[in-house]
């Protein structure tokens, strides 16, 4: 019966053209660009344009009309190792301007010098992209770790996922930002409304809130206008959660649910004054980014967390409007490898995925 199912799929690939992959009666995969060196984000210019930003260093800008890919130049200082977790992270176009997070070197170009998450802008150019920071997590770290990084724009803020570099307790020191989500304006100045200035005078004015660990996804639901993010937990405990002022989601005096890499016990799952997290996965399927759906072109998913997979190579849709019941379906496992990155079309809402070294979109049969 396996062979004859793996026969079938076969001559459905074959069929379909060897750019297309067929998932089950619903779906499709269809590879828009191949040969990318390790992309981390994508963001949408435009209709027809999209920004990729590959970890490796650079950053291309690909049409979906007629297929062409160009680099564009910049002049960001990041650190340079394929064996880092560091390189250029999150990219978004907003408002004619891009916005950047990258590990940035803070010291010796040697291996494993001290770096940050770092966030810079530039005026949007399709030839050159001179960056200035704007934020910078303090103090630098000698680490290859846990950068984060996701960036999303709400009501002229930028909120940013900072990881916590592999420094566990760093979590939760708020006058340090590893392990946090900061809110910044813009240009890189501070929200008056803050939690330093409401109820956290011992914390630094850029953080919202403390206690994550590795946090690579973010999003804004288009239908409540809350931010959501999904984190990495260590040995199990990945969660899914929202992003809540002045609070702490406990890292690492919890463990959510997971243990150490030597298996020795973190601490509980969840305890009363921490933030409780929308849900677990024990073990770990190692989340990446997410995006909330709202669209025309899968009525289905609408208002569901379309959640992404390292280890599990998934793609998995949480549907969470009753936090006493959420339901998790995993829509497709182990097609593509290991997917860093989803986006909804902002026009047609049509998903495309970052996966291995290719652009993926995924569709309707």
């Amino acid at each position: 019966m396996i062979k004859v199912f793996l026969i079938f799929n076969f001559f459905i690939i074959l069929f379909l053209g060897k750019n297309v992959l067929s998932l089950d009666s619903q779906y499709k995969l269809k590879i828009l660009k191949s040969n990318l060196s390790s992309p981390w984000s994508i963001s949408f210019v435009n209709k027809n344009e999209i920004l990729i930003s590959e970890k490796t260093g650079k950053i291309k800008l690909f049409n979906l009309t007629n297929s062409n890919i160009n680099e564009i130049n910049h002049n960001l200082n990041f650190l340079e190792d394929n064996n880092s977790q560091g390189g250029l992270l999150e990219i978004l176009y907003h408002n004619d301007e891009i916005y950047i997070s990258y590990s940035e070197n803070r010291g010796e170009s040697k291996l494993y010098g001290p770096t940050s998450t770092s966030i810079a802008k530039a005026k949007f150019n399709r030839k050159n992209l001179n960056f200035k920071n704007i934020f910078r997590a303090d103090p630098p770290i000698r680490s290859p770790y846990h950068f984060g990084s996701r960036i999303v724009i709400k009501d002229n803020h930028l909120y940013a996922s900072i990881g916590e570099r592999g420094k566990g307790m760093i979590a939760q020191e708020a006058d340090k930002h590893p392990g946090s989500i900061i809110r910044i304006n813009l240009d890189g100045s501070i929200p008056k409304d803050n939690p330093k200035f409401i109820n956290k005078p011992e914390w630094l004015p850029e953080i919202y809130q403390i206690g994550v660990r590795n946090p690579q996804g973010m999003a804004i639901s288009p239908f409540d206008d809350k931010v959501y993010i999904s984190n990495h937990g260590a040995r199990g405990g990945d969660w899914f959660g929202e992003v809540k002022k002045s609070e702490n989601y406990g890292w690492k005096i919890l463990g959510w649910g997971g243990k150490n890499y030597n298996l020795s016990k973190i601490g509980p799952k969840w305890l009363p004054g921490y933030t409780k997290a929308i849900h677990y996965w024990v073990p770990s399927i190692a989340t990446s980014a997410i995006s909330i759906y709202k669209g025309n072109e899968f009525p289905e998913f609408n208002g569901l967390a379309l959640i992404t997979s390292l280890k599990s190579q998934s793609l998995i849709s949480l549907d969470f409007s009753d936090l006493d019941n959420v339901i998790e379906k995993v829509i497709f496992k182990r097609d593509i490898g290991r997917i860093r990155d989803i986006k909804i079309h902002p026009k047609n809402g049509k998903i495309y995925l970052l996966a291995q070294d290719k652009l993926w979109l995924f569709e309707r049969k």
